[in-house]
């Protein structure tokens, strides 16, 4: 088991965001959480890489507990958070944002290779690389978060909402990313709105529901239940 969260709770103030939850991944699997929102998705993310104080319960990395540790100090165990509305650099180059992600790295060595990989993924980048990042594209800046996040070298890739507001062909492309990205060995914890796709390329899912989970279960299953379709996956009752 790569990632344990146990009965996890967080507040903000007065308002508690996340009632309770527990879940689990696996090494290799592709896992999502999906829900409206306000179910506690980015939060139960921001948890994880102790963004956000956890009041109670417990989250452990393979095999060592890690609630509220340092920021830092979760991402160099092995741990990539790629947030919500891609938060790059838009006055840094393509390059300085993907070095950005290597700043806990001194092998040059292994950066640099982990570059030539980033490059080789997404050679769009590599044609923009001295361009500011406010320059490129929504689908471009989502890969330049994806790839940022990469270069960490992480174990589990930790991804927020990665098709918002891209077009429905980004979509699909951006999605054929997350699946080869996990073929090639990094765990992935998806927080994604697209139910529909989200399921499609995970290997299991959450569903939240107001800071709690309220339905679990191999993606195949939770396509076929007809909350999920009803709720979340645009079915008429």
């Amino acid at each position: 088991m790569i990632l344990e969260v146990k009965n996890l709770e967080v507040s903000y103030g007065n308002i508690r965001a996340l009632h309770g939850i527990s879940f689990e991944v696996e090494k290799g699997e592709i896992v999502t959480l999906i829900g409206a929102n306000g179910a506690g998705k980015t939060t139960t993310l921001r948890s994880i890489s102790s963004l956000e104080r956890v009041q109670n319960g417990q989250i452990v990395f393979n095999g060592k507990p890690i609630t509220n540790m340092k920021a830092h100090q979760i991402v160099k165990m092995g741990i990539s958070h790629v947030p919500e509305g891609r938060k790059i650099i838009g006055n840094l180059t393509v390059l300085e944002n993907l070095m950005m992600g290597a700043y806990i790295r001194s092998d040059r060595v292994g950066i640099q290779e982990s570059l030539e990989e980033v490059f080789t993924r997404f050679p769009r980048l590599k044609e923009r690389a001295k361009q500011q990042g406010s320059t490129l594209s929504g689908g471009e800046q989502q890969m330049l978060a994806i790839g940022r996040g990469l270069m960490a070298k992480p174990e589990i890739l930790l991804l927020d909402e990665p098709s918002m507001g891209l077009s429905p062909i980004l979509v699909e492309e951006i999605f054929n990313i997350i699946s080869s990205i996990n073929k090639l060995g990094t765990t992935v914890l998806l927080v994604e709105q697209n139910a529909f796709m989200a399921l499609q390329v995970a290997h299991r899912g959450y569903v939240l529901e107001t800071g709690q989970i309220i339905i679990s279960g191999p993606s195949e299953t939770l396509r076929s239940d007809e909350r999920v379709r009803t709720a979340y996956l645009g079915e008429i009752a």
